[in-house]
């Protein structure tokens, strides 16, 4: 199957996930819920506080995971095409990039984690219906992609996978600075 004809399954009933496709996203899922545990019992406005020297608040970690998600698994099924060229990204573009890692006014914590539920429940989709982990696409043009000519749907799974871990890290760190709660340790 080549990635042009890359489709998920659409019937009524989701086919049962099994075998590296199950452990993949049961991995994901894991590392997903560190990272919303982290914001339990915040309000708003302790979303989007920066509580170290980093611009990173939880809430805007959160919408970055969700950016960074949404992104990877448009590239699994539409490839380079559903990504930007970053090699030719603007001021303004990376500005509004910038922005993800924000709390901007107007938005709530809620409206975070439901967006990241949205697109947390699209990814297993997704990943249920790939017939092959292998399918590959030619990467998106950006400066760190050098010498990586395409990435198969596994490499895009374990790289969502440790983008999540990483950043579940970073906003225990955050959490602990701010009130003293620990979600990892």
């Amino acid at each position: 199957m080549t990635a042009n004809q890359l489709t998920t399954d659409q019937s009524a009933e989701a086919p049962a996930v099994t075998g590296e496709h199950a452990d993949l996203l049961e991995t994901l899922a894991k590392h997903r819920d560190f990272l919303r545990f982290t914001t339990r019992g915040l309000s708003d406005e302790q979303a989007g506080l920066r509580t170290t020297k980093s611009e990173l608040c939880l809430g805007g970690l959160i919408k970055h995971v969700t950016a960074m998600e949404r992104a990877w698994v448009g590239f699994i099924l539409e490839g380079p095409s559903a990504m930007p060229d970053f090699a030719s990204m603007t001021e303004e573009d990376f500005a509004r990039r910038e922005a993800e890692f924000r709390m901007l006014p107007g938005e709530t914590l809620a409206g975070v984690l439901d967006a990241y539920a949205e697109v947390a429940r699209r990814t297993e989709e997704v990943v249920a219906g790939l017939p092959d982990l292998n399918t590959s696409w030619p990467l998106p043009k950006a400066p760190w992609f050098e010498g990586q000519p395409e990435w198969s749907a596994r490499r895009v799974l374990l790289h969502i996978l440790a983008e999540t871990a990483q950043h579940a890290g970073h906003a225990d760190i955050i959490r602990e600075a701010l009130d003293g709660a620990k979600t990892m340790g």
